[in-house]
């Protein structure tokens, strides 16, 4: 997590840095949607490759690009994700295998059958190699507070008031604890695309071997599922919706939101990109008091401590 700053390198650069490309008849053009990259789509002689300069003091976000570059290579031997074809590894950048397909978005992700889809794609992504390093979300929050400490990042109001909750979360889940799995752990929408045959997953920034149940209650938060999805997705994963796994999902859910609030006010802070993190911010903080507030907390708390 602490590989220091990485040098900015325009794409003209990367191009000009990779033996195979030269000599050859090369377009470039940049992709939106990144929120701590640059992308690019370059065509080399009519063929397509997707190239991901990272941005600056990312470190901070804890984005370990040497873990993100062993755990490309392992999604993608497990089938699920884009092949690596070039890494340059002073400057962090990646060259990965263009998949053709749609992007999805949240509104795509709710049709019928997509929670299934998406289990049978995670069940293959966590059958695979495992990755570099770990994930977990509660050691990622109190490496994100001492960032917000040193860097007098502003916060949501009553953030700290709710730590003994979220510690509290941390001990069910230890009960019965569910072995870990290669976990992509940021599956938002825009994650998943869709090849025709199944849906392909990209960007493993923050991936890592994790507890299962954080990807799919990560994934379930990020694309706003309904009870009846988030159900869907957990008997298509496991075979079986369980109190205990899906009130796993659920705190999970919490989680999600508790971490990424301080990784969006972070990025208010340090990031150029012209996006509002802040509203972000406050908009996950909601959701995450909103359940931990809510009259099932309590319950889940205690089935998740529940041997199926």
């Amino acid at each position: 997590m602490n590989e220091g700053d990485v040098m900015t390198i325009t794409i003209e650069e990367v191009i000009q840095k990779i033996p195979d490309w030269r000599g050859k008849s090369i377009e470039s053009q940049p992709l939106s949607g990144g929120l701590t990259n640059t992308n690019y789509k370059v065509t080399v002689d009519g063929t397509p490759y997707f190239v991901r300069v990272p941005g600056a003091s990312t470190e901070l976000l804890a984005v370990d690009r040497q873990n993100e570059y062993e755990n490309s290579k392992a999604a993608a031997l497990a089938g699920v994700g884009p092949k690596v074809i070039h890494y340059l590894p002073e400057e962090k950048v990646m060259v990965l295998e263009f998949i053709f397909g749609k992007t999805m978005s949240n509104e795509s992700l709710q049709a019928p059958g997509m929670p299934t889809r998406i289990a049978q794609s995670l069940k293959m992504l966590h059958a695979g190699p495992r990755f570099y390093s770990d994930f977990n979300m509660f050691r990622l929050t109190e490496f994100y507070l001492n960032i917000v400490k040193e860097h007098d990042v502003k916060i949501p109001e009553g953030y700290y008031d709710r730590m003994p909750t979220v510690n509290r979360i941390e001990q069910a889940t230890l009960v019965n604890p569910l072995p870990t799995v290669p976990c992509n752990n940021d599956l938002l929408a825009e994650n998943y695309i869709d090849d025709g045959k199944m849906l392909r997953l990209i960007d493993f920034e923050y991936s890592g071997n994790n507890d299962p149940c954080f990807e799919l209650g990560n994934t379930c938060q990020e694309l706003k599922y309904d009870e009846a999805r988030i159900v869907e997705l957990c008997e298509a994963y496991f075979g079986k919706a369980t109190a205990s796994k899906l009130a796993r999902m659920k705190l999970n859910m919490i989680m999600s939101d508790v971490g990424w609030t301080l990784w969006a006010a972070i990025q208010q802070k340090i990031s150029k990109i012209n996006y509002d993190f802040w509203g972000w911010a406050i908009e996950r903080w909601g959701r995450a008091v909103e359940k931990i507030d809510s009259p099932q907390f309590e319950r889940w708390l205690v089935d998740v401590q529940n041997a199926d």
